[in-house]
């Protein structure tokens, strides 16, 4: 069955008749609707209407509203998770650039004890050349005073046989 034409006309009362000529246009109306088949028209009190749709709004109303607000519960449950899925997400950045800052900080400590360890033979081959240095100065004085010692020989020597050639007499 098709409901046509219940619309509610103004301050007439609802539980007057429509009229002949009314209804003979809603049928006239469906007839243009499909010429084929058909339809038929049932008249509906506006008043039955009224009230069918009071008990259904009264019956389903109660839980749509519930539904409507379990719905938006969800929804700022939704949100707040969202919220805290943020703040953790931007934890876990902070740790990853805590991780990243600290690994930086390890390769600097590293750097920093091989530059000690550098500076420290360093210091030590200065330690070593200079004290090869000074040896080196102690063999060139000792064989110079060795050289002059020798050269002071060999003088002694040539004197000594200066001394043994046989010089002639002096005549007078």
């Amino acid at each position: 069955m098709e409901v046509e034409g219940m619309e509610d006309e103004g301050p007439s009362s609802q539980s007057e008749l429509p009229h002949s000529e009314d209804l003979q246009s809603v049928q006239q109306e469906s007839l243009h609707l499909d010429g084929s088949a058909l339809v038929e028209n049932v008249y509906v009190d506006n008043k039955a209407v009224d009230k069918l749709t009071e008990g259904f709004l009264t019956h389903y109303l109660p839980d749509l509203q519930n539904s409507k607000r379990a719905l938006q519960e969800l929804t700022q449950n939704q949100l707040v998770l969202l919220d805290t899925l943020d703040q953790e997400v931007t934890k876990f950045r902070e740790c990853n650039a805590l991780l990243d800052l600290n690994s930086l900080f390890t390769e600097a400590k590293m750097y920093h004890n091989k530059l000690v360890n550098i500076r420290k033979e360093m210091i030590m081959l200065h330690e070593k050349t200079t004290k090869l240095k000074k040896r080196a100065l102690k063999l060139q004085q000792q064989k110079q005073k060795e050289a002059l010692e020798k050269e002071q020989q060999r003088e002694k020597e040539l004197e000594r046989e200066r001394q043994l050639i046989a010089k002639p007499a002096k005549r007078t």
